[in-house]
């Protein structure tokens, strides 16, 4: 992995950040787990990312309150998280480690958790959290009868039981199944459609994908990139496109592809008429593509980038 660049990539965003993250740095010894972050999380979803050693959790903890900046600064809300227990009680965290007692019902953690956040009555709060999670029917069975991915759901509803205004959740897809997943999307879009704040990490990209409207991409304890994931994937001009193409007669477009200015190379793929061509203005290719097909009597098949998609996004910033 090579190191990321000075400036992060970041598209323009809106003025008043829920949670505010200025400069902030965090050493354990001589080890630099977060190195001079600087960044802003809005209402709606955003997605935090990175390969494993990043900082994720680390900022994620800061974030929390869960632990002191060794420089810099973070606040929720226009206030300081840590010492700060107020705040807390606006604020819902769901750690990547499980720390799920067995023997407890569903419903008596969520209890747990509402009456660890002070409140009274717990039995509207903590039937709406379940019911949230989509548990209700297994609320009275022992957690460690649960599969993992119910635990994970039933940790969510803790973290919600007392309502929050921003929810800070590491990996909490961990253990899913594609439907959970599917149910974990409606629950999560419906919190934000109320105005909520939610940070997830997750290292499940194409869930995040969906999911996210804005993405933060930390690597090596620095941010390396922020926003859209298509308006970043825009700004990586040194990078080309990847556009496949699949036609009837895959010598002539390939002959036809090199003579164009947009296009950098061509190569052909694994499956039958199938070509690679690499071009750093995608848009004119992709115009381009079935006028010269039109022009060489050639039939398109399909005519598709292959890299406008997080994953790519990913492993180009991660690789830089």
């Amino acid at each position: 992995m090579t190191t990321t660049t000075e400036e992060p990539i970041n598209e323009p965003v809106p003025a008043q950040p829920v949670i505010d993250v200025r400069s902030v740095s965090k050493w354990f010894g001589n080890v630099v787990a977060v190195n001079d972050v600087t960044l802003q999380v809005f209402p709606g979803i955003t997605g935090l990312l990175g390969p494993n050693g990043a900082g994720k959790t680390t900022i994620l903890h800061l974030m929390a309150g869960l632990a002191s900046c060794s420089d810099g600064s973070v606040t929720i809300l226009g206030e300081p998280v840590r010492d700060n227990p107020a705040m807390y009680q606006r604020v819902g965290v769901m750690s990547e480690h499980e720390a799920v007692y067995g023997f407890y019902t569903g419903r008596q953690f969520v209890e747990f958790a509402a009456r660890m956040q002070n409140l009274k009555p717990v039995k509207e709060p903590v039937d709406r959290a379940i019911e949230m999670v989509a548990l209700a029917d297994a609320q009275d069975r022992a957690v460690g009868t649960y599969s993992r991915g119910m635990r994970q759901r039933i940790r969510l509803a803790a973290a919600m039981v007392h309502d929050p205004d921003v929810l800070i959740l590491d990996e909490p897809l961990n253990g899913t199944d594609p439907r959970q997943r599917i149910e974990f999307h409606e629950t999560m879009v419906r919190i934000a459609e109320q105005g909520k704040t939610i940070l997830i990490s997750s290292h499940i990209l194409e869930e995040v994908e969906t999911l996210a409207t804005r993405i933060l991409l930390m690597v090596s304890g620095k941010l390396a990139a922020a926003g859209d994931f298509r308006a970043i994937r825009a700004k990586l001009d040194e990078q080309a496109y990847k556009v496949r193409v699949v036609t009837d007669s895959p010598r002539a477009m390939a002959a036809a592809l090199v003579g164009m200015e947009e296009v950098d190379s061509v190569s052909v793929g694994p499956e039958e008429g199938e070509m690679i061509a690499l071009s750093r203005n995608v848009n004119a290719l992709q115009l381009s593509i079935p006028r010269l097909a039109q022009e060489h009597g050639i039939r398109l098949l399909r005519v598709e980038p292959m890299d406008e998609s997080l994953e790519s996004i990913f492993s180009y910033v991660v690789e830089r």
